[in-house]
């Protein structure tokens, strides 16, 4: 045969493959130590900790004034009295006439009654509001009632405002009277046979 490569086998003139030379890769166990990253860890997390910004509690601050036990001489045409009756029914009443009922469906009604009284130029800053609640009123109407009041009061206030005070020349300021008062045994027959 001339210059050709031997056939081993049996004519296919493949030739045979053997084993390969190469070793197999023994597995080497390893162990990483894992203390650095713990501490990298709780380093970041104080780091974060002491650099942000925790949110304030949400807390409504309220000043109350002290409570003062002490009769009060109050003109009947300077009183603007609401009552609330045990089941929720309220009544206003100028002075001392006769209590008028308000419906409970109607609550902006309670606005409109503070704004035109308070507003009358003969009650101008003089006018006090009394919130008369039976005990066992709902805590709801008392709320709506005190929702109204303080509505009708950035009305009042405006109104007050637009005048300018005689004494000092400047726009008046609004001296709010506003109580909430027990309410007496009197009232409480006046309103509740209405």
């Amino acid at each position: 045969m001339s210059g050709g490569g031997e056939s081993l086998g049996s004519g296919s003139g493949k030739t045979k493959r053997g084993k390969s030379k190469r070793k197999s890769k023994k597995r080497i166990g390893f162990r990483i130590d894992m203390t650095p990253m713990v501490d990298i860890t709780f380093l970041l997390l104080t780091f974060f900790m002491f650099t942000t910004t925790m949110a304030a509690p949400q807390v409504m601050e309220m000043t109350i004034p002290p409570e003062i036990y002490e009769e009060v001489k109050v003109l009947d045409k300077e009183l603007l009295q609401f009552f609330v009756r045990d089941d929720g029914e309220i009544f206003f009443a100028i002075g001392l006439d006769d209590p008028e009922k308000i419906d409970r469906k109607d609550m902006k009604k309670i606005k409109e009654i503070s704004i035109r009284e308070n507003l009358k130029p003969e009650l101008l800053n003089k006018l006090i509001v009394a919130l008369k609640v039976s005990p066992e009123a709902p805590y709801g109407e008392i709320v709506d009632i005190l929702d109204q009041l303080n509505q009708a009061e950035g009305a009042i206030v405006d109104n007050i405002r637009k005048q300018v005070d005689p004494a000092t020349g400047k726009p008046m300021e609004r001296k709010r009277r506003f109580t909430i008062a027990p309410i007496s045994e009197t009232e409480i027959s006046k309103i509740k046979g209405m």
